[in-house]
């Protein structure tokens, strides 16, 4: 599905909460829209999060599936309160992947698994800008500005000192000696990611070429997860036209275990930083040849 056409990330995330409500009620949507006295496609509109819905239609329907627990109401109708409130990307107008930095916005935790750049949360600017451009055909100048200022204001999102996004990042080995731009601007990227490392929030392992066949050769993917959804998430697969967002309970299961065995054969945290050094040092040497 086109991100710039998905619906905003708290519809989503609520509709879906929705749906799953009704369903543990054992109720069909036509008998919930006959009890709301409103159409079932309107109910099928309100679950896929393609369509608002009020804080008061949240209560009726929550009351309606035998919802008891005051706190995951009180959750709800929240969501439904600011599903219409605009994000900080907005000011930027249409942008691509809006709807996974509204998940990466809200997310409390993030699994990344990259085989070819960094993460755009780890790159540095002159290593994004140059991803930006070398990787998007006829962008224009104006077009990479753009998207160059909404990659660093993304970066916000991990340095925010109230609720840190816990981040944890596993690498493809190649990613280290893809030269992006030149010598110059690898050594400051792999100075930065290093660096970056070392924060308790931040987890970086590189996956070593003698590892050889691996569970992450099938491309980059990511799974989100948030805090009032403990034990639902969202799992983004990023395509250069189409993203793909999978939220089905088998889905998360099917990548958790992924990235579970790419974390056991990826190399330490500490013996990622030694690489990490080490691959610094060639570009050092490269960078002072004449």
């Amino acid at each position: 599905m086109a991100a710039n056409t998905n619906p905003t990330v708290r519809k989503r995330r609520l509709g879906a909460e929705l749906r799953r409500l009704r369903l543990a009620s054992g109720l069909k949507s036509t008998e919930v829209a006959k009890f709301l006295m409103v159409s079932q496609p309107k109910i099928s509109h309100l679950e896929n999060g393609n369509r608002a819905i009020s804080p008061r239609d949240v209560r009726d329907l929550c009351a309606l599936y035998g919802v008891t627990d005051q706190r995951v109401i009180d959750v709800l109708m929240q969501m439904a309160r600011e599903s219409g409130q605009p994000g900080w990307w907005h000011a930027y107008g249409d942008i691509p992947q809006s709807v996974y930095i509204a998940l990466e916005t809200d997310a409390t935790c993030l699994h990344t698994f990259e085989p070819m750049v960094l993460p755009g949360l780890l790159q540095t600017p002159a290593y994004a800008h140059a991803v930006i451009e070398e990787t998007i055909p006829r962008i224009t100048a104006e077009q990479a500005a753009k998207r160059l200022k909404v990659r660093l204001r993304r970066q916000h999102r991990i340095y925010d000192p109230a609720r840190p996004l816990r981040l944890w990042v596993v690498l493809d080995e190649s990613v280290l000696h893809r030269v992006v731009s030149g010598p110059d601007v690898m050594r400051e990227q792999l100075e930065h990611l290093k660096a970056l490392s070392t924060e308790p929030h931040i987890t970086v392992q590189v996956l070593p070429y003698g590892v050889g066949a691996h569970p992450g050769m099938s491309g980059q993917f990511s799974i989100l997860q948030f805090a009032d959804s403990p034990d639902a998430g969202v799992v983004y697969l990023e395509r250069f036209t189409s993203d793909l967002y999978l939220e089905k309970r088998s889905d998360m299961q099917h990548f958790s275990m992924l990235y579970d065995h790419l974390q056991a054969q990826a190399l330490s945290p500490d013996r990622t930083r030694d690489l990490i050094t080490d691959t610094t040092k060639t570009y050092i040497e490269a960078a002072s040849r004449p």
